[in-house]
């Protein structure tokens, strides 16, 4: 089954890059794009990128993983990576969900992020796992 945003179709197999396209990913989507997000933790505001979650296997890196950069901040866990030419951040492995990475709607090929509408906020301010 294709899954759509407005008129643009979400493939099973889906190529995401960074904006000078030295770094490019494979996501595979059976459900479509899932957990659409925003979030209001410090880093993200700043970001300002509208993800989506895929599990690890989901997620391959088929080009440009030297030019990946790593950060990470708080308490270390999330980690966020970025293109080191031309900075666009492109995914993290997510700190409230260890088994799954957050990606930049932005960064997929042909997808605009702001066809999906309302995106929900989640509050990275009290995030999930420190409230224990």
């Amino acid at each position: 089954m294709i899954k759509t945003i407005g008129t643009t179709e979400i493939l099973l197999k889906h190529r995401a890059v960074c904006h000078c396209g030295t770094v490019e990913l494979e996501l595979t989507l059976p459900n479509g794009i899932e957990k659409p997000r925003r979030c209001d933790c410090s880093f993200c505001r700043r970001r300002g990128a509208i993800v989506g979650s895929v599990l690890l296997d989901n997620l391959k890196v088929i080009k440009g993983h030297e030019a990946l950069r790593l950060y990470q901040f708080n308490t270390g866990t999330a980690k966020h990576y970025f293109c080191s030419v031309c900075g666009i951040y492109t995914h993290h492995q997510r700190r409230s969900d260890p088994k799954e990475y957050g990606f930049n709607l932005g960064c997929l090929e042909g997808v605009n992020p702001f066809d999906l509408g309302d995106v929900p906020t989640s509050d990275g301010v009290n995030h999930p796992a420190d409230r224990k």
